[in-house]
């Protein structure tokens, strides 16, 4: 009996509490998780020429299995009137690499894209209340994975900034699980087919969509696997590993899969990327951290923001390891390598 009162009186806690955060009245009791979705999550789908009608589709479908709010737009416009203000300031218009641009510009188009959505999502979060005879205003949730951040794959104020990211210290693979568990076990059917997609930006033209699928992917962007990118973390956050010792670790843990050159490459690759985009991490939104390879720089990972991207001394040690790790394949003989693996740091 008690344990029946105490879990009565939690409800009635509960039910309180979403009263007061929906500003519904005291005689409200919701039917339905979807109608607690209507009342407290606010999603908005905002697409350009450069999204795949099938990421239109799925964006719209959760929603609607979620319950939550949802306005679906396109932003071509807001895009159009930022690049003719620029045109108008410095007589030039930026094109995409496929319609004759540098990669300057064609980074450039993207970026403003990306922007722009947060832009939007923080006006459609402090006026969608009013818009709904309501109080107050919304938290923006952010999006980009613990992996993501590694690596620099985002652009500073985007979708990746917000006041929350609830996947901000979650991994992609432990992600790409969780879609496909919360597909078989909370009714939401449409996070399987999410799970099971291409990762892609959509941020640049992709040509043929017939397939209805964006020919612009992020492995071949980043210049990495999702998968290789989760042990880069590990060793460099949990091992501490520079790149002569994560170049030693992954030489016997990959050995049958890369020779010594294409493992001292990705390795390079990896490197120069973290020293290229370190300085993200200052304005990386709060997460909960549920991975120990957290680049987060304010709350989880205080070393310095600023690298020399060509990390010449290391570079140069690598280079000779190499050397001596093939002269040694060649005479069918194990390099000395360092005794850390990946999973002594938690891989």
């Amino acid at each position: 009996r008690a344990d029946n009162a105490s879990k009565e009186e939690q409800s009635n806690n509960i039910l309180l509490d979403l009263r007061r955060i929906t500003q519904n009245g005291e005689d409200w009791i919701p039917k339905s998780a979807n109608e607690i979705a209507y009342h407290l999550i606010h999603t908005c789908t905002m697409s350009t020429e450069n999204n795949a009608p099938a990421t239109k589709r799925l964006a719209d479908e959760i929603a609607r299995q979620v319950g939550s709010y949802h306005e679906h737009f396109a932003i071509d416009s807001v895009v159009s009137g930022i690049l003719t203000l620029f045109t108008h300031v410095t007589g030039r218009r930026p094109q995409f690499c496929s319609k004759g641009g540098t990669q300057t510009e064609d980074l450039s188009l993207q970026n403003v894209q990306s922007r722009l959505r947060m832009v939007i999502a923080y006006m459609m979060a402090q006026l969608l209340p009013w818009v709904r005879g309501r109080k107050g205003w919304l938290l923006v949730l952010s999006t980009g994975n613990v992996d993501e951040a590694l690596r620099g794959y985002l652009t500073k104020y985007d979708c990746s900034s917000g006041d929350l990211n609830p996947i901000g210290a979650i991994s992609k693979t432990d992600l790409r699980q969780f879609l496909v568990w919360g597909s078989n076990h909370l009714g939401y059917p449409s996070l399987k087919e999410v799970a099971a997609a291409k990762p892609t930006a959509e941020l640049r033209p992709s040509g043929d969509m017939s397939n209805g699928t964006s020919s612009q992917c992020d492995e071949e962007e980043m210049g990495m696997t999702y998968e290789e990118l989760s042990t880069f973390g590990r060793l460099r956050k949990l091992c501490r590993c520079g790149p002569v010792a994560m170049f030693e670790v992954l030489l016997r843990e990959w050995r049958g899969i890369y020779n010594p050159l294409e493992v001292s490459r990705k390795v390079k690759h990896f490197f120069r990327c973290y020293a290229l985009n370190r300085h993200k991490m200052s304005t990386i939104t709060p997460a909960c951290h549920a991975e120990d390879y957290s680049p987060d720089d304010n709350r989880y990972d205080l070393r310095q923001i600023l690298y020399r991207v060509s990390w010449p001394w290391q570079f140069a040690i690598l280079d000779q390891r190499v050397k001596q790790a093939q002269s040694c394949r060649n005479n069918e003989q194990h390099p000395p390598t360092n005794s850390l693996n990946t999973s002594q740091c938690g891989g």
